[in-house]
């Protein structure tokens, strides 16, 4: 019994220290900082000639066939080195 009742005031103990430090880090009480994700999903905008050169640096672009804008996308049409037509969309600006 008296061993529990210690672990326990150990771990509020611990508990205790470690919350004031996170929130004198964050600049907001009870906020905790979370680590920034590994790989960014974000994407920007392109103008559609950037876009077409975006798509030819992958390196898998025999040709572009065909490449335009309709509403907020871009759609790029391409042959691949294997003979395979393949359609990308980018977003547009």
């Amino acid at each position: 019994m008296v061993r529990r009742i210690t672990t326990l005031l150990a771990l509020v103990a611990l508990t205790a220290t470690a919350l004031p430090a996170a929130e004198a880090r964050s600049g907001t009480p009870g906020s905790v900082i979370e680590p920034p994700p590994r790989h960014s999903t974000v994407q920007r905008c392109m103008s559609l000639s950037q876009a077409v050169e975006s798509i030819r640096r992958r390196g898998n672009v025999e040709r572009v066939i065909s490449a335009e804008t309709r509403g907020n996308t871009h759609y790029i049409k391409v042959l691949t080195k294997d003979g395979k037509v393949r359609t990308h969309q980018v977003p547009a600006c």
